[in-house]
């Protein structure tokens, strides 16, 4: 039998509602504390709470807890790594872990939208249905995974498509790569590569901005004057920009703060197609850094921990392409 670390970090997952008010939160017990006892048929597990915080309190600072965790955790031979989670920001520490965890064992991140006392409660089936992902030997070598309503997705494409919908979690353009049944945990393809750095410390501050029509340079001198490492830019259409905001740009490139454009499209990939002012070609000419299809929050993960690593350019465009 596998020897399955399961880390419980807060969320909806552990919540339930005032059945008075309606409001959702957290309860002095994870209700998932319950669930445990019918997993031990599958697995011998290995349980703790390493914090109990609602997903917009989690820091990439929390995120670099439970990858030095799991990390430590995979020295004692530990077969497989579950996290339950809250929904709101799952999708970025678990693109996080995928970036910055080296231990070759499969871990599954899972949560819930309904709490734990709502009529339709889906927590302890995504967490069940989660450790037999985990514990299933095609799961290994494919990432950090991400098991939502009976579908397996990778963390660098996943992400929550509708605000309370138990199918909120998608892979635009790539779908799921596998579905879990009754039966059977049943994978159809998998990622072909997978990006790995060495993180000791997230210090590093990386911004995000959305594109919208008529934006200028204000907001762009206002980050000039900030303290900031990095910017990520949600592009329109294929990666072209307003033509007001390139003084702006211009500034934060004198200042050598590394700009990553993306497009704000959730299906696409950014691109140095047009010519004009503002264009994706005069963008890539000026120095922004093009991403290969990452949403803007994947992207502003992705360059926090690569600054780590370096702030040349050229380096990081290397490292936007993967």
């Amino acid at each position: 039998m596998k020897t399955v670390y399961i880390i419980h970090t807060g969320g909806t997952i552990s919540m339930k509602e005032d059945k008075q008010t309606g409001a959702v939160a957290p309860d002095s017990q994870n209700p998932l504390v319950y669930t445990t006892p019918s997993i031990t048929a599958l697995a011998n597990v290995i349980v703790e709470e390493a914090f109990h915080l609602p997903s917009p309190h989690i820091t990439p600072n929390e995120m670099l807890l439970l990858s030095k965790k799991i990390e430590e955790k995979a020295k004692q031979q530990i077969d497989a790594v579950v996290i339950t989670h809250g929904t709101d920001t799952l999708e970025e520490t678990a693109y996080f872990l995928d970036l910055t965890v080296h231990a070759d064992i499969p871990i599954v991140l899972t949560g819930a939208m309904r709490s734990s006392n709502e009529i339709g409660s889906d927590g302890p089936h995504n967490f069940i249905s989660s450790l037999r992902v985990a514990i299933s030997d095609e799961a290994k070598g494919k990432g950090v995974l991400v098991v939502m309503n009976d579908e397996i997705h990778t963390a660098k494409n996943v992400t929550k498509t509708h605000t309370s919908n138990v199918a909120t979690f998608q892979s635009p353009q790539y779908g799921p790569i596998g579905i879990v049944t009754k039966q059977h945990v049943l994978f159809h393809h998998m990622p072909t590569a997978r990006d790995l750095y060495t993180v000791h410390k997230v210090n590093k501050q990386v911004l995000l901005l959305k594109a919208y029509a008529g934006m200028d340079e204000q907001i762009f001198n206002a980050i000039c004057d900030m303290n900031v490492d990095g910017l990520v830019i949600e592009a329109l259409g294929q990666g072209n920009l307003p033509p007001r905001t390139l003084e702006g740009i211009r500034g934060l490139l004198d200042k050598h703060i590394p700009i990553v454009l993306v497009s704000r499209c959730f299906n696409g990939i950014a691109q140095d197609v047009y010519g004009y002012e503002g264009g994706g070609k005069q963008l890539k000419d000026l120095g922004l850094i093009f991403s290969n299809g990452l949403s803007g929050q994947k992207a502003r993960i992705k360059l926090l921990t690569a600054l780590e690593q370096t702030s040349d350019r050229s380096t990081l465009q290397t490292m936007f392409l993967k």
